[in-house]
């Protein structure tokens, strides 16, 4: 395995039309391997706008199975450039049993594995209990042509617990592909502070945990127009900000809050595990203190 790689991280807009958004990712993951990145995550449901601004029985028809057509088609294009593919996808496991999972595809187009996302959201805007089952195969390091990474979805992405057994199976790079953003009433009182919160939580899964954390969100303004179906309503403002923390939550590289941008960005192994050996948090963890971790609350 390589002690360095890059990372591409594609932050990008989605269209009413599942199929041109597939068509316009594949042709970014072209662009952004042609700048030397080996690994490459795509945004949050990233085929669709975020349908879930809305509970509609008929949307539940955006979803596939895994493998699949878009898995194909991802996986032909990673060979072909011969890079590694992670890409959030609304999986139709069974009759009434959907979830929202992330794909990793090796760079010789292999199904590298699947992790369905562990956390699911119910906020206004944001009504994804409405669609997606919570994963059920636990949180998932892999290992790829690059080095051992670890996907989580979103949401996720606010629970140290989440990072924490990831890293645990000896990933080195934490990827979050997310669709978050903006509510319009709310972001002049309180929009700077979501943002910063949500770099800091995910700055801080890099530093208590030594590892890389990349983070790659969707851009631009949507109501939810799916295939043409306009919603009523505000909509969402997706704030951008992709960015890769180094493993002491340096920020390396972040992009724009408002347009599309491909960022690459270099992993360093050595800098892991250097870290590690000044920081060793991992090493002084009390494992035998924190079984009442499982509890919903300690009253």
């Amino acid at each position: 395995m390589p002690d360095k790689f890059r990372v591409g991280l594609v932050q990008m807009s989605a269209t009413p039309e599942p199929r041109e958004n597939l068509e316009r990712a594949i042709e970014r993951l072209l662009q952004i391997s042609a700048e030397g990145a080996k690994i490459v995550c795509l945004p949050e449901l990233f085929q669709t706008q975020y349908f879930c601004q809305r509970e509609d029985p008929a949307l539940f028809d955006l979803a596939e199975p895994i493998p699949g057509p878009t898995t194909a088609r991802l996986a032909e294009a990673a060979k072909r450039l011969g890079v590694v593919v992670i890409a959030s996808l609304f999986e139709k496991r069974a009759p009434g049993i959907y979830h929202n999972t992330a794909v990793l595809i090796d760079g010789d187009g292999s199904l590298r594995g699947i992790y369905r996302k562990m956390h699911i959201p119910d906020d206004p805007l944001y009504y994804e209990k409405f669609y997606f089952t919570p994963g059920d195969l636990g949180f998932k390091a892999f290992d790829t042509e690059v080095g051992r990474v670890g996907t989580l979805v979103c949401w996720d992405q606010w629970y140290p617990e989440g990072a924490r057994l990831t890293a645990l199976q000896g990933a080195q790079v934490l990827f979050y592909p997310t669709a978050i953003g903006w509510h319009p009433d709310e972001k002049a009182q309180f929009g700077a502070a979501q943002f910063e919160a949500w770099q800091t939580i995910q700055r801080a899964h890099g530093i208590a945990n030594g590892v890389y954390v990349a983070v790659v969100n969707r851009v631009g303004f949507e109501v939810g127009d799916i295939r043409g179906n306009k919603v009523q309503g505000k909509g969402l403002e997706f704030w951008g900000g992709s960015f890769l923390a180094d493993p002491f939550g340096r920020v390396v590289a972040q992009a724009s809050s408002d347009r599309e941008e491909n960022l690459v960005a270099e992993v360093d192994l050595r800098l892991l595990e250097d870290t590690r050996r000044n920081w060793p948090f991992l090493r002084d963890r009390r494992i035998d203190s924190y079984a009442p971790i499982t509890s919903r609350f300690i009253d």
